[in-house]
């Protein structure tokens, strides 16, 4: 076995050769960004369509005929996760098993589909255009999806495994050090990733890392998904009935404002009874009839409050221009089981300016702090460029191979 790997490892190197000494890059997805598979084998349903055993693992995302009218139940059934307030953690349903397919491999984060389905296309345009300059998809092109559903807290084992991932990508391109290419959710996963890490180990494994429409302090939006959904931009798809299944999960509660960048008594939601703060949260999750939801928030606080720059070059690219809600206004009388007005100011579609372009806070205190002194940062701004659409913008390609290119 040990043969078998040094060979593996030689032919790598080799390969590694015609990536013309260009910094290997490791893509970290966004909420929703990984393909997730499952294997069923369940004693009830939610509904008699609803398959409860399957023939093994099968592709539960993306999977868009999971997602028309009555089959998407099913898929709400399998795919929620359930609150155990003593362990602080969560689970799938009874008879449910979930796996993230893929790691490290480039594919299974380039397509969220298995099928290569359009709608399903994601890093694939940016992969493109890496491979144009030279670089190799498996060698210096790695993929590392993981199960979005959860945060930080319940995701251990994949910061575990990245580190191995860059380190191993970091020997098998010649000893060059890494660049980290984070998408919405996956920036700040990679963010707190490099918090965690030592400054000697970045400076040796890591070149920089780029953060594309990253939530680097939450969004506003995260708040209006627990409120009424997301349809996800799908006409055929219904913000209530996809509500079910985001309020479980403890990502969207990592995803609220946070309080280093919304003031403790800026009002987020307002009602005829009463308008709600960050101070209010617990109680507005009450009134949801959330209970879970401000449990998962205090278990992902802390990683909210660790508000600070990478310890490396750091790249931020984000849209502009774009209404993107920033408070949720009830009409007299709806009280919060009505659609509220979203009342909306500037940031990408999906997150608030304020969040996207926080990283200037940490250019400004770059020299007077250890952890950052000496490192690039830098902020490119893009006029119209959506949340997810910028990851086949042009402008952002264009930027990405010029910064490789360095």
């Amino acid at each position: 076995m040990c043969r078998i790997s040094l060979v593996i490892l030689f032919i790598y190197s080799l390969l590694a050769q015609y990536s013309a000494g260009f910094s290997p890059v490791i893509l970290i997805p966004g909420d929703g960004g990984s393909q997730l598979e499952a294997k069923l084998n369940r004693s009830a349903s939610t509904h008699y369509i609803c398959e409860k055993t399957s023939n093994g693992y099968f592709n539960i995302w993306l999977n868009l005929e999971l997602l028309v009218p009555f089959v998407i139940d099913c898929w709400v059934d399998n795919t929620k996760l359930v609150y155990d307030n003593k362990t602080r953690t969560t689970s799938n349903p009874e008879g449910v098993d979930i796996r993230v397919p893929g790691w490290g491999t480039p594919e299974a984060v380039e397509w969220i589909s298995p099928t290569h389905q359009k709608a399903g296309s994601y890093f694939s345009t940016i992969a493109d255009a890496l491979v144009k300059m030279g670089y190799q998809r498996n060698v210096s092109i790695r993929g590392a999806p993981y199960d979005f559903r959860k945060a930080p807290n319940e995701n251990v084992e994949f910061f575990v495994k990245l580190k191995t991932l860059a380190e191993e990508t970091y020997k098998m391109n010649n000893n060059t050090p890494v660049t980290i290419i984070g998408h919405s959710m996956g920036g700040a996963m990679a963010q707190h990733f490099l918090r965690l890490q030592t400054q000697a180990w970045k400076d040796q494994y890591i070149r920089r890392l780029i953060g594309i429409s990253t939530p680097w302090g939450g969004a506003v939006k995260a708040l209006k998904v627990f409120a009424i959904g997301d349809d996800l931009g799908a006409l055929m798809l219904r913000e209530s009935t996809m509500r079910a299944q985001q309020v479980t999960c403890p990502s969207l509660a990592w995803l609220l404002p946070s309080r280093a960048l919304w003031k403790p008594t800026e009002v987020l939601v307002t009602t005829d009874k009463y308008n709600y703060t960050l101070n209010d949260l617990q109680r507005l999750f009450l009134d949801m009839n959330l209970p879970a939801a401000w449990e998962m928030r205090k278990d992902v606080e802390r990683f909210q409050d660790d508000f600070a720059a990478p310890g490396v070059e750091l790249h931020c690219v984000y849209g502009t221009d774009i209404p993107t809600v920033e408070q949720l206004s009830y009409k007299p009388g709806t009280w919060l089981d009505g659609y509220p007005t979203l009342v909306k100011g500037d940031g990408d579609g999906t997150v608030n300016l304020r969040s996207l372009s926080a990283c200037l806070h940490w250019k400004k205190r770059r020299n007077r702090t250890t952890l950052n002194k000496g490192k690039v940062i830098k902020a490119l701004p893009l006029s119209k460029a959506e949340h997810l659409q910028i990851l086949h913008d042009q402008r952002v390609i264009d930027y990405i191979t010029t910064v490789m290119k360095n």
